[in-house]
């Protein structure tokens, strides 16, 4: 069968696409909603691709594709092969340095807002991070520098206002005094708002936005509409991150068809266990006990290996599911430690029955 018979035989599931070169090389790996219409899009309309995605279409001569139940699964299990394989093309549409920092240094005569992509670079400084797109990390700091007006053009001079103070986009901390009082107090609040515990920054951003479309300054709207939307990207992963290093147990039930559901179960980032549940086959009280038992078995178990640096992968999964269960399209339960612990299972129990509330009646314990 050719490549065009087999796009062409592609169904219409979720699933994780393998494409080859002509030597069977797995070269990119790809995840889909709906297997057929993602990968037809590789090979129709070209003209909106971009330089490396037609590099990519021009190298592939077969694929593999596995099926997924769910649309969740195909992108767990994409993140799963990409980092096993390490496909030439997903590495190539990344950037090849893993990650960005912001750093509020400490290491020089006032503290500055800088990216780095070593978070060691700066000593004993205070770093946030990692982010996976240096563009988004250097627009925010961007955004943040001239809204704050401490977009300093010598900031390692000592009394004495730079260029950018007669422009009117330094407050003038270079120059000392009540100026570099008042640079202090921002650059605290810029490590409330990357903590995201001060939101003020965002909010005056937002409020420059709208002014300009008021005034119908629709450029500088439009320049202030990406600043924010790039600190929101940022203030999202500083949430993933915590969502990650907190290595929650989560139950996962994502609806199939009529009567079948996906049963997920999460440590983290990682899935413990997965399995079909046909609740047209049982009752409410044998559907809570093999969830109840799932859940026993896998997290009792102690987690693989030390907690450790939070690598890209990890992150991607993390991503993920912190986008999955935000994004509400099933429902989930958080189980607790001390839940586990205690001998008589009773708030595991309530948690279950809380989970299929949204789909059966269930009756109380």
């Amino acid at each position: 069968m050719n490549l065009a018979e087999k796009v062409a035989g592609l169904p219409l599931s979720p699933g994780v696409y393998l494409m080859k070169d002509s030597l069977g090389h797995v070269i990119y790996v790809g995840k889909a909603k709906q297997l057929k219409k993602r990968v037809q899009s590789y090979f129709y309309n070209a003209k909106g691709h971009s330089p490396k995605v037609k590099q990519l279409v021009r190298n592939i001569r077969d694929l593999d594709y596995k099926l997924t139940d769910t649309e969740f699964e195909a992108f767990m299990l994409e993140c799963q092969l990409i980092k096993e394989i390490k496909p030439m093309y997903n590495k190539k549409m990344k950037n090849p340095l893993a990650y960005s920092y912001i750093v509020i240094r400490t290491d020089t005569a006032y503290r500055q807002l800088t990216v780095t992509y070593d978070p060691a670079e700066y000593g004993d400084s205070l770093y946030f991070g990692p982010y996976t797109s240096r563009s988004t990390v250097e627009r925010a700091v961007q955004g943040i520098k001239e809204s704050q007006r401490i977009l300093c053009s010598t900031p390692h001079a000592k009394n004495a206002f730079c260029l950018n103070h007669s422009l009117g986009i330094c407050i003038g901390m270079c120059g000392g005094g009540e100026a570099l009082e008042r640079y202090e107090e921002i650059i605290h609040s810029v490590a409330g708002l990357l903590d995201g515990n001060d939101p003020r920054i965002l909010d005056e951003l937002q409020q420059r936005m709208n002014l300009a479309a008021e005034n119908f300054e629709f450029e500088t709207a439009a320049k202030y509409r990406d600043y924010c939307t790039a600190v929101r990207s940022l203030l999202q992963k500083e949430r993933v991150i915590g969502f990650t290093e907190q290595n929650k147990n989560i139950v996962v039930l994502e609806p199939m068809q009529e009567q079948v559901f996906k049963l997920i179960l999460i440590r983290g980032s990682e899935i413990l266990d997965r399995a079909r549940l046909d609740a047209g086959q049982m009752s409410s009280e044998q559907l809570c006990g093999i969830i109840q038992s799932a859940i026993k078995d896998s997290f009792s178990k102690p987690p693989h290996g030390e907690p450790g640096e939070i690598s890209r992968h990890k992150l991607d999964e993390a991503q993920i599911i912190y986008s999955y269960l935000a994004g509400n399209s099933g429902s989930y339960s958080v189980i607790s430690q001390e839940w586990l612990e205690a001998e008589d299972g009773a708030a595991v129990a309530e948690a279950v029955r809380e989970l299929l509330k949204g789909y059966f009646e269930v009756a109380p314990s």
